[in-house]
């Protein structure tokens, strides 16, 4: 580990990734100092080890005063100004930006159908139109290593497990739970053939790490390690929760009035179907945590 890189300014750091990765490299020796909208959450960031800053993800001012070595970005994958702003604040200094994208740049609104079996191992060139301004961001800060910044983009999949930080629940797999809950079976949208990869919170936050210590300026990665149809996800919490296996399919608005158009098109009704080849040849990262259906189960 280069010791240039032991000082991290984590945005996101009350957060489901951004806390998760802010605790694992405090337990791994980084001092970190985490972002921190309320002042309620400082202790709550303390007591994990981190160093915490009251301020907004918008104000320019508290996010160039911070002192570390690296920032990773994990408030916001669709935050055009806070990216700008960061990359502006590395300009010249050598030190490294993390942005955090998500792998629904790879997407489709399938409404719950099978899709085209590409898996995607680097940035789309043709996104969907909702997220062409997302694959711009990634773009930017990869595209900045040619200005001699040390750039680097993580793009996780669907992430499962408990967070290491102060939040702890995921946003798809809780979703589907507290839907199953409502409906008293497995709920899916359409046939739920429609598959996603996916990455364990403990397994991400270690590609953090090693992205942080080993990363090629420009370097673009997508985590997984496997893959699932959303049916079988749903099968798989309806068991876990008493409910025998029964399943409810949901028509895409039906869909879309319990979770909104983004969460219904994008979050579980797609295809997102990548590769995390690269990580594991360039950065030796080994997932280790049990898949997803093990985990729901």
């Amino acid at each position: 580990m280069q010791q240039s890189s032991k000082k991290v300014f984590i945005t996101g750091a009350t957060g489901y990734i951004g806390g998760s990765v802010a605790a694992h490299l405090a337990h791994n020796g980084y001092e970190v100092t985490g972002l921190a909208r309320k002042a309620a959450d400082i202790p709550r960031l303390e007591a994990l080890g981190i160093r915490a800053v009251q301020g907004d993800i918008n104000n320019e001012t508290v996010i160039t005063a911070q002192a570390a070595d690296a920032i990773i970005n994990a408030a916001s994958a669709d935050n055009a100004p806070v990216v700008a702003t960061l990359l502006a604040a590395i300009a010249g200094t050598g030190k490294t930006l993390i942005h955090t994208s998500g792998s629904s740049v790879a997407g489709d609104k399938a409404a719950g159908e099978h899709g085209p079996q590409t898996r995607y191992s680097v940035i789309p060139t043709e996104p969907p139109p909702e997220k062409a301004e997302r694959v711009a961001i990634d773009r930017t800060v990869t595209g900045a290593a040619e200005q001699g910044l040390r750039t680097i983009v993580v793009c996780p999949t669907m992430i499962y497990g408990d967070g290491l930080g102060i939040k702890r629940d995921s946003i798809q797999v809780p979703l589907l739970r507290q839907a199953a809950r409502q409906y008293q079976a497995g709920v899916f949208i359409g046939k739920g053939a429609n598959v996603w990869s996916n990455v364990h919170i403990r397994d991400l936050a270690q590609l953090y790490q090693l992205a942080l210590e080993k990363a090629p300026a420009g370097a673009f990665y997508y985590a997984e390690n496997g893959e699932a149809a959303i049916f079988d996800i749903a099968v798989a919490i309806s068991r876990m929760l008493g409910f025998n296996g029964k399943t409810r399919s949901l028509s895409i608005n039906e869909a879309i009035e319990l979770w909104g158009v983004e969460g219904a098109h994008f979050g579980l009704g797609s295809n997102s179907y990548v590769s995390a080849e690269r990580a594991r040849e360039e950065l030796g990262w080994r997932p280790a945590e049990k898949d997803i259906l093990q985990y729901v189960q």
